[in-house]
């Protein structure tokens, strides 16, 4: 049974960091992609981020590009999402999820497992 725990949220003040962790068991780490999705209150879920299986593809949601890093220790069967100059529309739930797919999948159905999530909250 696939098992993906986040850790690392909490409340952040604006321009400040975060770094998201999700650690995996139950899976091949190395077969899948792995990303990142995000809910904010009242809002759909929406993508923020994607690593292929070797870490060697990446793709960032326009809204993070250039703040938010994924990265990921198939070592330690782990997955990161560095948050860097955050803003109070970050503020979200954050779902880390897997993909047996080779390419970096950025839509919701794609990811057959998910993570139940950690707050991220940004004031302002």
């Amino acid at each position: 049974q696939v098992q993906l725990v986040e850790s690392g949220g909490g409340l952040v003040q604006a321009g400040g960091s975060l770094r998201l962790s999700c650690a995996a068991s139950g899976l091949t780490f190395g077969a899948y992609a792995l990303g990142w999705f995000r809910q904010a209150p009242g809002k759909a879920r929406e993508f923020v981020a994607v690593i292929s299986w070797s870490g060697g593809r990446t793709s960032h949601a326009d809204s993070v590009k250039g703040r938010f890093t994924i990265s990921r220790d198939n070592a330690n069967n782990t997955v990161y999402l560095q948050m860097n100059s955050l803003k109070p529309e970050d503020t979200a739930v954050y779902y880390c999820a897997a993909a047996r797919n080779p390419y970096i999948p950025t839509w919701e159905g794609a990811f057959g497992s998910w993570g139940q999530g950690t707050q991220v909250t940004v004031s302002s």
